[in-house]
């Protein structure tokens, strides 16, 4: 099953989603003074085919962020959160959100299948994120989802480093879902490895603090495109449409405990 998420991360000549992040995990601030409209015009700059909004609350997230940047672009937009209700589904779609992070760590199996389908019900991509074999095991509907291997560990609140190992000794129990997207998540810094990891089988990225940070994202994405063998992609001109007036302009809702 195809989705407007999904169609634009395959079809994507960087498939990385980059994160808009309030927080680090140690409270440290990420915009590094620039504005969240600045933050998402530099990603749409660099050719970000999707954005992850961490509206958590270690991430110093709220539903006004998810509101505000789906108020400045097109592109579609992965919730980030402890998502855990039906009803928080619904209000992430509201939101402007096309994606919804699901946590198998912190939901049981028959509760996670709900989810999913609940999701897929509203028009949302279940981004399902696991971080053993077990918990990909657990995956219902995999071909309708994205099935993300976080390299962090979330009983650390994402603490401490991590690389990609765990993401490549998942693979094969992450294919074994039948998603035809398994990312990679969190603790991707060079562009080297991200690049790599792509060359391995994933189909997309997500990296959030790295991009946040790197003072130079163009040089960064240059040396993305260089160790991948790709010419790049053309810097936009412009930012993109801004989606019709009056989306996502609702009453705001009690804010969900989470990330």
């Amino acid at each position: 099953m195809n989705s407007p998420f999904t169609d634009a991360l395959t079809a994507a000549a960087r498939p990385l989603v980059m994160e808009v992040k309030l927080r680090d995990a140690d409270g440290r601030d990420l915009l590094g003074g620039r504005s969240v409209a600045e933050t998402v015009e530099r990603f749409e700059a660099a050719g970000a085919p999707c954005l992850s909004v961490v509206t958590g609350r270690w991430f110093g997230g709220t539903e006004d962020l998810l509101r505000e940047v789906a108020s400045r672009t097109s592109l579609p937009l992965l919730r980030k959160d402890f998502v855990t209700s039906g009803r928080q589904l619904e209000r992430t779609r509201e939101l402007g959100a096309r994606a919804v992070l699901l946590t198998a760590r912190v939901l049981p199996g028959a509760v996670l299948a709900r989810l999913t389908d609940r999701a897929l019900e509203l028009g949302l991509t279940p981004f399902v994120e696991v971080a053993d074999a077990a918990e990909a095991a657990m995956v219902a509907r995999g071909p309708a989802c994205v099935v993300a291997v976080n390299n962090k560990d979330i009983a650390t609140r994402e603490r401490r480093s991590a690389g990609p190992a765990r993401s490549r000794a998942l693979l094969p129990a992450v294919r074994a879902t039948g998603t035809r997207h398994p990312v990679s998540a969190s603790g991707i810094t060079a562009p080297e490895t991200a690049a790599g990891l792509l060359d391995e089988g994933f189909a997309g990225l997500l990296i959030g603090t790295e991009l946040l940070r790197t003072p130079d994202l163009t040089a960064w994405c240059a040396r993305f495109d260089a160790a991948r063998g790709h010419p790049g992609v053309p810097a936009l001109t412009a930012r993109q449409p801004r989606p019709p007036a009056g989306r996502a302009r609702r009453p705001r809702a009690v804010r969900p405990q989470g990330l």
